[in-house]
């Protein structure tokens, strides 16, 4: 799931009108954006296994600390009450955490059973939508196109920036997303780990095009409507 995290974020704007997309977008991605260091550090380990899945090479031998349930939780704890003791804002702030914990449930829903439930030994979950290409493109296009549509609706741009940065930004990762099911599974764990480090862009640019982007309220319109 990568388009699908990006997706949700995006929809989320929604909810927390007042939130820097590039802040949604962190939330979402919050548990990849740590992985990639881990994985680098040895802490945390995966296997590349051409032909695992229909959609996805990797064998995720070793996440607790990023991907397990009990502490995906406990991350989702922590952003929110960073985000509260920064901006006092407590919708938001449940909105962040929400946020954290939709990753682990949609890679529930991708996954192989490899997510932990809790560090150390115990039972792995995931319901495999992985083992269909097919459905794969079509769940994680959904959810993307349906949160690109719920920002669409929620912000309106207020330059060609606002215009372009954000097409830039949808149309970019639906090519990344389309050139990762369609190349050769990579050559080596530090690969993938590099790669992944690029999510880190991710957050700087989504808050650059929504800095460009109004909040498109009721309220707002109306106080853009001429008097008699």
């Amino acid at each position: 799931m990568f388009l699908g995290h990006v997706g949700v974020a995006l929809g989320a704007k929604r909810l927390a009108p007042q939130t820097s997309a590039g802040v949604l977008v962190a939330a979402a991605m919050l548990i990849d954006l740590i992985w990639p260091l881990l994985l680098l550090l040895g802490i945390e380990r995966l296997e590349i296994v051409p032909g695992l899945t229909a959609a996805n090479p990797l064998r995720f031998t070793h996440y607790p600390i990023t991907h397990s349930l009990l502490l995906v939780l406990g991350w989702a704890a922590l952003a929110a009450a960073g985000y509260l003791a920064l901006r006092r804002a407590p919708r938001a702030a449940l909105v962040i955490a929400a946020l954290v914990v939709s990753h682990w449930l949609l890679d529930f829903i991708t996954h192989i059973p490899d997510l932990p439930l809790w560090p150390g030994a115990g039972p792995r979950v995931g319901l495999g939508l992985w083992n269909s290409l097919a459905a794969t493109v079509l769940v994680e296009g959904a959810i993307y196109g349906a949160g690109v549509a719920l920002y669409i609706g929620a912000t309106t741009p207020q330059d060609r920036t606002g215009v372009l940065a954000f097409w830039g930004f949808v149309l970019l990762l639906a090519v990344i997303y389309a050139s990762t099911l369609l190349g050769p599974p990579p050559p080596d764990t530090r690969t993938v780990a590099i790669s992944a480090l690029a999510l880190w862009l991710l957050p700087p640019w989504a808050h650059w095009f929504d800095r460009h982007r109004a909040r498109d309220t009721v309220a707002g319109a109306a106080r853009n409507v001429p008097g008699p």
